[in-house]
């Protein structure tokens, strides 16, 4: 039979997983292109760009999809389980799974419209549906690419104990060119323990300015009362710099109440974290890399 696409391939990857053991990605694409009774071939063929197996990456957005609704989690990388919400999904004995299918679950339509101009179904591509320039085409892929380990990144610094948090705020503001050295910035976080306070570190190298820092694991929305403490915090220092950050999400007060305040407030949520992360390779390491080029019109100028 011919590959099947990946949304096809949903509801019997979630059917694999109901046994409610944990599948490493190898071992469950392996059991799926047993189902679909692919050829050698068929398993083998690769994407244009030569780099992974088209079954492989089918069965890789079909995993992230089923991921975003919650009906699959990662306890650890490359590796898939079902949900409890997964199991009350296959009771109901559905005909099919697909993107429809999955508009009912919160968490993923707001995936989708969060990440609606950057998320590229493969067969669109392979297919030739597109009408983008190849540099869009890539542009776009990249950013997915980027999206998707964003929220897998994420994911990792949430199971991190608090100390190992502290250490990583550390290590990217560092990167980021703030703190001076790694022994001075490594003292000021999670010693204070002040009103709200987790850390103090330096603004730039010459320590000519001091930025205040709370550093928050959680899970829930921050909302308006734990800024206006962390506000009050600062006061009482007579600071007039913080930084705020979370592994969850800001609330529309929170946003609206920083922006009409004297003391300057640099809100960062779980996502811009895990983006700062990947900008400043925290972290993540590089995969590989790829070099576009165009003519150099001068080198063809005679003179």
């Amino acid at each position: 039979m011919p590959i099947p696409d990946y949304q096809t391939i949903m509801l019997p990857l979630l059917e694999v997983l109901k046994d409610e053991n944990t599948y490493s990605t190898r071992d469950l694409t392996e059991k799926l292109a047993v189902h679909f009774k692919l050829t050698d071939q068929e398993r083998r063929e690769l994407l244009p760009s030569g780099q992974q197996p088209i079954f492989a990456n089918r069965v890789g957005w079909a995993r992230t999809y089923l991921k975003k609704a919650g009906l699959l989690e990662s306890e650890r990388r490359a590796t898939q389980k079902i949900t409890q919400a997964g199991l009350e999904v296959l009771s109901k004995k559905p005909d099919h799974i697909d993107i429809s299918f999955l508009a009912q679950f919160p968490a993923f339509v707001e995936f989708r419209t969060r990440h609606a101009d950057t998320i590229i179904a493969p067969e669109s591509v392979e297919q030739g549906v597109e009408s983008r320039t190849p540099e869009e085409l890539l542009d776009r892929t990249y950013t997915s690419i980027q999206n998707e380990m964003a929220e897998e990144l994420l994911a990792k610094v949430k199971s991190c104990s608090p100390d190992f948090f502290e250490k990583l705020v550390v290590e990217l503001l560092l990167k980021m060119g703030y703190g001076g050295s790694i022994k001075d910035a490594g003292k000021a976080i999670g010693q204070t323990g002040d009103g709200g306070i987790d850390g103090i570190i330096k603004e730039d190298k010459l320590g000519l300015d001091a930025i205040y820092i709370q550093a928050k694991r959680w899970e829930g929305t921050v909302g308006r009362p734990e800024i206006h403490k962390f506000v009050g915090a600062l006061e009482g220092q007579r600071a007039k710099k913080g930084v705020f950050i979370t592994t969850s999400y800001f609330s529309k007060d929170a946003l609206e109440y920083v922006s009409k305040i004297n003391t300057k407030i640099v809100l960062i949520d779980g996502e811009e974290l895990a983006r700062l992360m990947i900008d400043n390779n925290v972290g993540v390491s590089t995969l590989r890399t790829y070099d576009i080029k165009k003519i150099d019109s001068d080198y063809f100028i005679e003179e």
